[in-house]
């Protein structure tokens, strides 16, 4: 057997003996080794992708929704920078990617040899761990050398205290395929019964205990939570409302307040309702208002299971590992009352306007997909405005999970990413999936659809915002500047079903609530929901939205 061979076959065993369900790779030659291998391992579920870009937020999603390890492969040269963007969102979101990269083995370096670029260490800080695993060689010990890697990128990617994306180069000689000689100079064999070459066991935060919590508090949910359920009980122990972002995924319970980038963005309800105290549990980044918000709290209090913990504001006071819990559970409060009364007066308000035609304004379009979701569903929530608009006026409920990739916010590898996190969810036995995005995310992300023939597809519904443009520009102060529509605005003008039909995407246009809902309902495979608005129009809904919310608190 050949070292490369022989090295395949081991350290794709050693990953699956870590975890690994779930593998991506994009076609190359110099990959050949591991990719042989994937595509024979009936322990991993294999998708091929072109395009390396589009691969590895695939990889991103599906690891996002398993919270395994998901290896991403590809061959060497631009195909490795391409990795680079999920590369970076996974570190921000503490997703566990594994970008495994093949190389020209040295000989080759820094002589102009085709494909040949210096990949060690291309992901900078993005990788929790990068390691050239060296050319693969016959000689005794090379097999424990390649599972003792391969058991430890299993570790660093899940480590519960800082997971994320780790970096493993493969420089790999010829030949790249297997010879007909399965003999090697010691066993190839792992340890015995499946078991990992190496066991690393992740010690547990514990929880401390929140004594003397004040009665004005709050905790506050953003992205990459490590414990949503613990959050939304410290509240419910706590008397105080909950402030969940969509993939903070702890809007549930009655403390949870839907309205709350609304209700503070009123001066007035912000200033009457500053907090005491503040848990916050993740990365809040979405509105704001809420980072405002949390400025004026006299003690911010942030959970984080690391040392680089996220506090935007600069205000946190100190940090946990774990959610704590409360020292004892008190009733409902005064403080709590006024949350509810305020959230039950902004929605009437909010559905008030967007009830009066049944034309779908975006905001709309966000409160009717998050109602008509069955249980068990999944939705991906784009960056941009969908994230925000199903913050602000989708009605908190149980049921349903909501990821989307907010770790850095881009709308790049959306499409992509929604594939990979459905493909994952409905793997684990979840219902349908839905994602909401708009139409420049999907133009960023089109070629996420292109698949060899045979592929995987999930049972996705995908909702697009086609406003023609970045809409979100038009609510930011850009808006009005000279030359806005061509930097800003940017108008395609195009067919979104004609494009979606090239990939064979099946797309129906709607303008109403009632042939959104309609379309909504649970079906079988790939399909897109395209819903135009005006992108000027829009920001006068919200205008209105704003200034309807703020006359009901004034009530």
């Amino acid at each position: 057997m050949n070292p490369s061979s022989a090295f395949g076959r081991v350290f794709v065993d050693e990953l699956v003996r870590g975890g690994v369900r779930e593998a991506v790779l994009s076609p190359g030659s110099r990959s050949a080794p591991l990719a042989l291998v994937l595509a024979g391992d009936d322990r991993v579920r294999l998708h091929v992708r072109y395009d390396e870009r589009s691969a590895a937020y695939l990889a991103l999603g599906l690891a996002k929704v398993s919270r395994r390890p998901v290896p991403v492969l590809c061959t060497s040269g631009t195909a490795v920078a391409s990795l680079h963007p999920a590369m970076r969102e996974a570190s921000h979101a503490r997703v566990p990617l594994v970008a495994l990269t093949a190389d020209r083995p040295p000989e080759m370096q820094a002589t102009g040899a085709n494909q040949t670029t210096d990949q060690v260490g291309i992901f900078g800080s993005a990788a929790r761990w990068a390691f050239d695993i060296g050319v693969p060689e016959r000689r005794a010990g090379a097999v424990a050398h390649w599972r003792s890697v391969a058991a430890r990128v299993c570790a660093v990617a899940v480590d519960p205290a800082n997971a994320g994306p780790v970096h493993v180069n493969l420089p790999l000689r010829e030949p790249l395929v297997p010879d007909g000689d399965d003999d090697w100079i010691e066993p190839l064999d792992g340890r015995p019964a499946g078991a990992p070459w190496v066991v690393v066991e992740h010690p547990r935060a514990s929880a401390s205990v929140l004594a003397d919590a004040p009665e004005r508090g709050a905790v506050v949910v953003g992205e990459g939570c490590v414990a949503p359920a613990a959050a939304a009980r410290l509240a419910a122990d706590l008397a105080w409302p909950l402030l969940s972002e969509p993939t903070g995924d702890a809007r549930v319970g009655a403390e949870a307040i839907g309205t709350f980038p609304l209700l503070l963005a009123d001066d007035g309800f912000a200033a009457a309702h500053r907090p005491d105290m503040i848990v916050v549990v993740g990365a809040p980044g979405l509105s704001r208002s809420v980072l405002a918000w949390l400025r004026t709290a006299l003690d911010h209090v942030v959970v984080e299971p690391v040392a680089g913990f996220a506090d935007p504001t600069r205000t946190a006071t100190r940090v946990l590992p774990a959610v704590p819990v409360a020292a004892a559970p008190r009733r409902t409060t005064a403080w709590l009352r006024s949350w509810h009364d305020a959230d039950a007066a902004a929605r009437a308000a909010v559905d008030a306007v967007l009830d009066e035609t049944e034309e779908l304004a975006e905001p709309r379009v966000a409160r009717e997909l998050m109602a008509a979701m069955p249980e068990g569903a999944l939705l991906f929530a784009g960056s941009s405005r969908p994230g925000r608009d199903i913050e602000a006026y989708a009605i908190p409920r149980a049921g349903v999970r909501v990821v989307g990739n907010r770790g850095l916010a881009g709308i790049d590898g959306s499409v992509s990413s929604a594939l990979g996190a459905a493909l994952a969810h409905q793997r684990e036995g979840g219902g349908h999936a839905y994602a909401l995005i708009g139409d420049l995310a999907l133009l960023h992300d089109v070629n996420g659809f292109a698949v060899p023939l045979g592929e995987r597809r999930p049972d996705l519904t995908l909702v697009v915002v086609d406003n023609d443009g970045g809409g979100i520009f038009s609510m930011l102060e850009q808006e009005g500047q000279p030359g806005f529509e061509r930097v800003f605005g940017t108008p395609h003008d195009l067919d979104l079903a004609s494009v979606l039909a090239a990939y064979g995407v099946a797309a129906s246009d709607v303008a109403k609530a009632d042939d959104l809902r309609t379309a909504l309902e649970p079906g079988r495979g790939l399909r897109a929901v395209i819903v135009r608005t005006d992108r000027v129009e829009n920001a006068a809904v919200h205008t209105r939205l704003q200034t309807s919310v703020t006359a009901a608190l004034a009530v």
